[in-house]
């Protein structure tokens, strides 16, 4: 029997009858809007700013990756690409040190597609070219939705083949690091959403967003056998005082919070440091048995999700008001 129902008819808007100007209207709405792109890439982005100076350029958007803390650079057209992009794309990743570049672009050139390509087989493995195409959907009269195309990454986007690879020399402990928290990392995303990044790293600790710049969750093992779940401020483009701030805010209302998680917390101030810290912890190294390392896991996994449902609101008001 044929189905009858009626379907839509999927078309591209131009880019322009929504974002007039690329500086003005469309960099503008990505940087609100990063967990979109974010979401294509697999990746948890925090925005560090928009408009960045470098030397008489200026870089369209800077980000950070909290799971391994690299610098992000973005940059973006409303066009084919060109060559002139290309150049002011190396030139943002060299001064800022990047390790994840993203080209946006509405249409790449074969040559610049395969530029990309080069540079993520010629370059170390904690170096990541991403080419992504933007597009305006919509079906029949609906309003335009934007879709993100990745049309060049690395292989598998990581480079585990390449020479001077440190996961060829990775240690033992390091390793059983990375197995930790790997099925940390697919439980969060798979189960809660609460993170898009898929692939553990060769680390003790991993940081993930809370949806504010500046402020991130954290699980690591801190160098006394102890785990630890934290909220880290750090806001890189704001003054050590302020940050000092918005840490003493958040601690007067420790009573609220500790009675919401249920537990009592380490309020760090980090005197010495810009940041400050703000954890719950309990026993537990990484050299434990596996049943104690699976009781560990999901008291982070447990505590990650609480942090966030009590934090969250608190922060955003932070950022609300100041």
């Amino acid at each position: 029997m044929v189905n009858s129902r009626k379907l839509g008819k999927l078309g591209n808007v131009d880019l322009r009858e929504v974002w007039q100007d690329e500086a003005k209207n469309f960099t503008g709405w990505l940087a609100e809007h990063l967990e979109l792109l974010g979401e294509e890439l697999g990746l948890d982005l925090d925005l560090q700013g928009v408009e960045v100076p470098v030397g008489s350029f200026k870089l369209d958007i800077l980000a950070r990756e909290p799971g391994t803390n690299p610098q992000v650079v973005i940059e973006n057209q409303l066009e084919d690409t060109d060559h002139d992009h290309l150049g002011k794309l190396l030139t943002y990743a060299s001064g800022y040190d990047s390790q994840i570049v993203v080209w946006i672009a509405r249409k790449f050139r074969d040559e610049h597609r395969d530029s990309l390509d080069w540079l993520n087989r010629r370059t170390g493995k904690d170096t990541a070219f991403f080419g992504v195409v933007v597009e305006l959907l919509k079906i029949d009269d609906s309003l335009p939705a934007p879709h993100f195309d990745i049309v060049s990454a690395p292989n598998d986007w990581s480079k585990s083949t390449n020479s001077g690879n440190k996961d060829a020399v990775a240690s033992e402990k390091m390793e059983r690091y990375r197995a930790f928290f790997q099925p940390l990392l697919d439980t969060l995303r798979e189960e809660h959403k609460f993170t898009r990044a898929r692939k553990a790293q060769l680390q003790s600790w991993y940081s993930f967003s809370i949806g504010v710049g500046g402020f991130s969750c954290g699980a690591s093992f801190a160098n006394d056998n102890r785990a630890r779940i934290d909220l880290y401020i750090d806001q890189g483009n704001v003054s050590r005082e302020e940050n000092k701030r918005r840490f003493d805010v958040l601690k007067e209302q420790k009573s609220s919070i500790e009675s919401e998680l249920t537990e009592s917390l380490s309020w760090e101030r980090l005197e010495t440091k810009k940041a400050s810290r703000i954890a719950a912890y309990r026993d537990g190294s990484i050299d434990d048995s596996d049943d104690i390392l699976e009781e560990v896991r999901d008291w982070m996994i447990d505590r990650l999700l609480a942090f966030k449902k009590v934090f969250g609101p608190r922060i955003e008001e932070l950022k609300k008001t100041g």
